[in-house]
């Protein structure tokens, strides 16, 4: 009975979703021209050197700072006249290569505007597959250079658990393309992976042993702590900025509520007391209220609840079945399901709405856009959008009103977090 709980828990966790935007267009007319251009020419290092370049020149697109132009065949010689001539900005020159495992990249901007060198940079990892990170480390400090709004998301990992069979589903640590990817847990139904702090060196997950349990593992060390276990469900919804407490989902009566779990003294605290679902609570008000979602309207909906005075009150208006919703500021993403079908598939949306004012807005259009999270900078979100055959990673530039979609072949995605 508490397996086919759980089970029925997930299910309607991923039909709970939403979506939103903040209204900051820039005009890509005033944005500098960069010209990339790619100076590999030795065999042994062309493979690795073109993936270098070309997640550079997809890294300062998806940014939306900059007008990307793409040289494949880069020569070293600066010509300041001709690039002024065309208008360009920058160049960027890029070379990559490879000794044993160990990747070397060099980048080299030139400022044509000033006819300088305002970059000149090595970068190095000890790993073939973390090639993606050299690049993002690039994007961003060529991003730097022209002071434009942090783009460090970049570089930041992506965690997620995917289905691999019945019953079982890994725990994958990933940059944000999904290009760089590595397996850490195995064995079992692994799931809702949470990091556990900001420097993202531990992860929380739910682990399905005799009962759902709460499992903290170092991602450096491999240490790995049980911490709580409950019938029903236990699923860590999000964790406090200095990574002190932890909100969760629990039922150990088979009824679900909010709890918060101190890390330090493993006390828990009951947070709400509601005979219906309460469940996926997220902090928000600088962590003097948390924002969830509750059945308590006859449907599911996001409410908020003020820590310190108990007061519950509901936060959107829009929409019947409002579920996995994240917050930044006075900022709501969530996922809005837009049809009944109950026995097929159902369209869900993502709608962005102010705790302040009435604005709403829909971030997505069309199709099954789940578990939207926004990056620590609160300027992207990062969600699931599903079909039939697989999963992919949406990330949405909200300043620039643009989305990006990294497939996961032949794969589905079953929770994330960055």
């Amino acid at each position: 009975m508490i397996r086919k709980i759980f089970i029925y828990f997930i299910f309607v966790v991923n039909i709970f979703a939403a979506d939103a935007t903040i209204e900051i267009i820039k005009d890509t007319t005033k944005l500098p021209i960069i010209m990339v251009e790619n100076l590999n020419t030795d065999k042994n290092d062309v493979l690795i050197g073109s993936k270098i370049y070309k997640m550079l020149v997809a890294d300062l697109k998806v940014s939306g700072h900059f007008n990307v132009l793409e040289n494949n065949n880069g020569d070293k010689d600066i010509n300041y006249e001709k690039q002024a001539q065309n208008n360009i900005n920058l160049v960027a020159h890029v070379k990559g290569s490879m000794n044993n495992n160990e990747i070397m990249a060099t980048l080299i901007v030139y400022d044509i505007n000033i006819k300088q060198v305002v970059l000149s940079k090595q970068y190095t990892v000890n790993q073939d597959s973390r090639y993606p990170f050299l690049s993002h480390k690039m994007a961003i400090d060529i991003n730097d250079y022209i002071k434009a709004p942090s783009i460090d998301w970049m570089n930041r990992f992506v965690v997620f658990a995917k289905y691999t069979q019945s019953k079982e589903s890994h725990i994958v640590i990933a940059d944000y393309t999904l290009t760089f990817q590595n397996t850490i847990i195995r064995d079992g139904l692994n799931i809702f992976p949470k990091w556990a702090n900001k420097e993202q060196d531990s992860i929380y997950f739910t682990k399905y042993l005799d009962s759902p349990t709460l499992i903290r593992y170092n991602i450096y060390t491999g240490k790995m702590e049980k911490l709580l276990s409950s019938d029903g469900i236990l699923i860590a919804s999000d964790v406090s900025q200095d990574g002190s407490k932890v909100l969760l989902s629990m039922s150990p009566n088979n009824q679900p509520d909010v709890y918060m779990y101190d890390v330090k003294s493993n006390n828990i605290q009951r947070l709400t007391n509601y005979s219906g679902i309460d469940v996926g609570a997220n902090f928000i008000n600088n962590e003097k209220s948390i924002m969830f979602i509750s059945d308590r309207s006859g449907y599911p909906n996001i409410f908020s609840l003020d820590l310190s005075t108990k007061l519950i009150n509901q936060m959107v208006y829009h929409g019947r079945n409002n579920s996995s919703a994240s917050a930044y500021n006075e900022y709501v993403v969530y996922s809005s399901r837009e049809s009944e079908n109950e026995f097929g598939s159902n369209i869900f949306n993502l709608y962005l709405i102010s705790t302040k004012s009435d604005y709403i807005r829909r971030l997505t259009a069309s199709g099954i856009n789940q578990m939207p999270r926004f990056s620590r900078d609160g300027g992207s979100i990062m969600f699931i959008k599903n079909t039939n055959e697989e999963s992919s990673l949406g990330i949405i530039r909200l300043d620039y009103n643009k989305s990006y979609l990294f497939p996961l072949p032949n794969e589905k995605i079953q929770a994330i977090d960055w």
